[in-house]
């Protein structure tokens, strides 16, 4: 578990389950939450050191997105206000591994946008749908960083039951609040690189995949696709971590399950024939 100050009141929580990131907000007593961890062991863990170390008190906590590894805290703080997107239960039924437990209906929900001024930031939530449908950015001008979930897996992405258009223009959009510090849903903080990098794996595999379709048979071509390498698909001089290297693999394995790119192929192969 990691903890880490981002600003004089923007604190960083790094759970052991999954590296999922929750992101507090202070305005003297009162904390706000972006996201609240993926177990109960590190939500327990965010509780002790923010509300017994810190003396702080959750008010709100704001969901990214509700899939369960970025929500166990929620029932930890039953007096808080939970945000969320309108189509945070399309998210949290869709998901590969849903935790009931972990489910609790948020009291606030938007559209496209909302602002919210908490001690001297004034945060803008924005619908930024990409590797889910009710993903948000959470923009914090004042602290100069944006939250952005799981648009974003440090320097790659990750497209299970996702449409690899949706995260592109997720993170074209999380581009456009020009930060210099981008908050993750995993792993933790990065620089304003992280965008291009995250974009250049995504247009990498997909080139890859999509030739291998066009050239081979489909199973040979999964074949092929099952032994793609991180570095294939990652810009010099980005070197890959543990955690990218094993989202690296789920992403090929969802690529061979969901016939990811075999759209782009067909679209390709029609061309050459026209």
């Amino acid at each position: 578990m990691k903890f880490e100050e981002l600003a004089g009141d923007v604190l960083m929580f790094v759970g052991d389950d999954h590296e999922s990131v929750a992101t507090a907000i202070l305005d003297g007593e009162h904390a706000l939450l972006i996201d609240s961890l993926g177990s109960q062991d590190d939500a327990r863990w965010l509780r002790r050191v923010l509300c017994e170390d810190l003396r702080k008190t959750v008010r709100v906590i704001v969901a990214t997105h509700f899939m369960s590894d970025h929500m166990a805290g929620l029932s930890l703080f039953p007096d808080a206000l939970t945000i969320a997107h309108r189509h945070h239960r399309h998210t949290f039924l869709s998901q590969n591994r849903r935790v009931d437990a972990f489910y609790r209906e948020p009291r606030a929900v938007f559209d496209s946008a909302m602002s919210l001024r908490w001690g001297r930031h004034e945060l803008s939530l924005i619908h930024n749908p990409g590797k889910t449908m009710d993903h948000i950015s959470v923009d914090v001008p004042g602290a100069d960083l944006v939250c952005v979930g799981d648009n974003i897996v440090g320097n790659i992405v990750y497209l299970s039951k996702a449409d690899p258009a949706l995260i592109r223009a997720a993170i074209g959009r999380i581009r456009q609040f020009g930060r210099g510090t981008v908050v993750g849903g995993h792993m933790g903080k990065f620089s304003a690189d992280v965008l291009d990098n995250a974009v250049r794996y995504l247009d990498r595999l997909q080139h890859r995949v999509t030739q291998l379709r066009l050239d081979f048979a489909a199973d040979e071509a999964d074949a092929r696709i099952a032994s793609i390498p991180i570095e294939a698909c990652l810009a010099p001089p980005v070197e890959a971590c543990a955690f990218e290297r094993e989202w690296h693999r789920r992403n090929l394995d969802v690529v061979i399950a969901q016939s990811v790119f075999a759209f782009d192929a067909a679209l390709a192969a029609r061309a050459v024939q026209a």
